[in-house]
């Protein structure tokens, strides 16, 4: 059986075929462009490269209620050209196999899960901090999930004094977790990357203490037992003691949880994290 799996990104789409154990055996890489563009390009690829199932992760927000019109669809994303665009039917249109359609951040939370930080653990929530946030919560294996997928990167948080004037940059609220704390807010505040700023930087502990805050929203309403941190901002290492004092902090022994360090983690499987956890979803998808 031969397995694949896109990683459909903002920046960049992944592609990837495994065997039935997830060995990758072939991966390939391009930017997001345009649907018609991209979407020719994966198209070529799975020709190429047959499978029994494809596995997707994709940007969104994107619709995973099944029993609605517009079910496999990207919806109202900030990127224009994929705004209302059905992924899953032009997917559907071209390879008669089995598909598990979910939102990116779901299949990267799906790999740590099986085959990283969370292996062992019934109850996990994965945060990406990158170009923009989102969180995955995987339940006793099961995704979290109502009228849609949660949007927990876009939680309000309390504006940190020290961060006086910056207004965020979500463009559609301002100072929310991903306005405050994304990849592109860091650019907006220095005109450069996270990656380019000292360590020793005070705008790290301001940067801690937003992601402490959803640390300690998330642990009141679902109570994981572990929290795992991916995305190209969580790179910076000394964020997590950071974020691990300010959490037992701001939370105030009002409950218990594990003990810190093991608590609020980094991902074990990297960038790899997504097209691990797509092939995964893809064998689900053919059971």
């Amino acid at each position: 059986m031969k397995l694949g799996a896109i990683e459909a990104g903002g920046t960049k789409f992944v592609c990837a075929v495994s065997d039935e154990n997830i060995t990758i055996e072939d991966r390939t890489q391009f930017p997001t462009t345009t649907p018609e563009e991209t979407m020719a390009q994966v198209f070529t690829y799975f020709e190429q490269h047959p499978v029994d199932a494809i596995g997707i992760g994709s940007f969104g927000p994107v619709s995973l209620n099944e029993e609605a019109d517009n079910y496999g669809f990207i919806t109202n994303t900030p990127k224009l050209a994929w705004k209302n665009y059905d992924f899953l039917g032009a997917m559907k249109a071209h390879f008669d196999i089995p598909f598990y359609f979910t939102a990116d951040v779901n299949v990267a939370a799906y790999g740590e899960y099986k085959a990283g930080a969370g292996r062992g653990k019934q109850n996990i929530l994965y945060w990406t901090v990158g170009t923009g946030v989102g969180a995955s919560y995987l339940q006793n294996g099961g995704f979290l999930q109502g009228y849609s997928h949660p949007e927990m990167g876009h939680i309000l948080l309390r504006h940190d004094p020290r961060d006086h004037g910056f207004e965020g940059v979500c463009p559609y609220h301002g100072d929310c977790f991903e306005g405050l704390a994304a990849g592109p807010s860091i650019e907006k505040r220095f005109g450069k990357k996270g990656n380019e700023i000292d360590p020793s930087d005070e705008f790290w502990e301001i940067e801690a203490n937003y992601i402490a805050q959803a640390c300690v929203n998330a642990t009141l309403i679902l109570r994981p037992d572990i929290i795992i941190f991916g995305g190209g901002v969580m790179k910076q290492s000394q964020l997590f003691p950071q974020i691990q004092k300010e959490f037992v902090k701001q939370l105030a022994d009002y409950v218990d949880f594990p003990e810190i360090s093991n608590y609020i983690v980094h991902v074990e499987l990297g960038d790899d994290a997504g097209i691990t956890g797509a092939l995964m979803l893809a064998k689900k998808a053919t059971e």
